[in-house]
């Protein structure tokens, strides 16, 4: 990933920072000539603002939109991007882009400053910084997305700092105390915790990957990728042979006679059957008369079945010796 300079960021971000970012073209940049103990020493050199001056440039950037007057306050804040991006410096990426992220969040909170609130707009582009820079660590620190909401959000980057705390250094996954204790810190589930911990404890590897395995006779990891959803060719497969199945037993169920389809249905194909007392008084029979005449309409039926079935296997043969000859 090359180096970003400030003065490309501001390029990049034109359309949302406006005239703050054509005023900042001559901030330092952070380059691969230029190292980042440089890029310090140089901002360093930009004074700070006194309240009153800040609040007069301020004004000047609200009501004329002048360019001069927004270099001044992004450039007097620039120490004060480098101190919060120092702070997120345990992800894994170049600092120079994180610093520049930052100062796209700094020129963002100068657009949108109001001094007749009250505040200085160090406190105010405070937040403005953290966004940004928690927004380019969430894109670019892994391949897939890490936070979608607040919680998750605070999950991934208050994690590594509880867990500092706790003394949980453990490899794999973490205790059951430590586990309840982070889920009840920051408002989150355990299962969360936990996913966010494998996630940020090992590296994103590509599936496009080769294997370096002689058993496994080259190819990507993709390849030995299981897919547990059923077959489309089977699912059309069990469809029609369960729609056959229903057809066999409608058939089959015309070989009784009324009175032995009610008593068979009503004992052995509902899901709350009839009992045999409840049956006995509906055909004025004892029980033992209506679970003789279930025993043989079920015989009945299943000696249907076994004829359909051997008339579709006969007709499936002919098909397919049709087929081959």
């Amino acid at each position: 990933m090359a180096k970003t300079t400030a003065k490309k960021t501001t390029k990049s971000a034109a359309k949302s920072t406006a005239k703050p970012a054509a005023a900042s073209a001559r901030m330092p940049a952070v380059t691969p000539e230029q190292s980042l103990s440089r890029y310090l020493q140089e901002i360093r050199k930009f004074p700070m603002l006194e309240p009153q001056e800040e609040y007069m440039l301020a004004k000047r950037w609200k009501e004329h939109e002048d360019p001069e007057a927004a270099e001044k306050m992004v450039t007097s804040h620039l120490r004060l991007v480098a101190k919060i991006a120092m702070g997120y410096r345990g992800y894994g990426l170049p600092t120079g882009e994180v610093i520049s992220e930052g100062n796209v969040g700094l020129m963002q909170a100068v657009k949108r400053f109001e001094p007749e609130k009250g505040f200085r707009l160090a406190t105010y582009a405070m937040w403005w910084i953290r966004a940004a820079i928690q927004e380019y660590i969430l894109r670019s620190w892994s391949l897939v997305k890490m936070g979608t909401t607040a919680a998750q959000k605070k999950l991934f980057f208050n994690l590594r700092k509880i867990k500092g705390q706790l003394q949980a250094f453990e490899e794999g996954d973490l205790k059951p105390e430590n586990l309840t204790t982070i889920a009840t810190r920051l408002g989150v589930t355990e299962k969360e915790v936990t996913d966010m911990n494998r996630r940020m404890s090992g590296p994103d590897n590509s599936l496009n990957a080769p294997i370096r395995n002689a058993e496994a006779d080259g190819g990507e990891w993709q390849d030995w990728l299981v897919d547990d959803s059923t077959d489309q060719e089977v699912e059309l497969g069990d469809r029609e042979e369960l729609t056959l199945r229903r057809d066999m037993l409608h058939t089959a169920m015309q070989t009784l006679n009324e009175r032995e389809m009610h008593i068979l249905t009503e004992r052995r194909l509902k899901d709350n059957p009839s009992t045999l007392e409840e049956l006995s008084k509906v055909y004025s029979i004892s029980r033992e008369r209506v679970r003789q005449i279930e025993v043989r309409a079920f015989e009945k039926l299943q000696k249907a079945m076994r004829e359909a079935m051997s008339e579709q296997a006969a007709e499936r043969r002919a098909a397919r010796d049709e087929v081959l000859n």
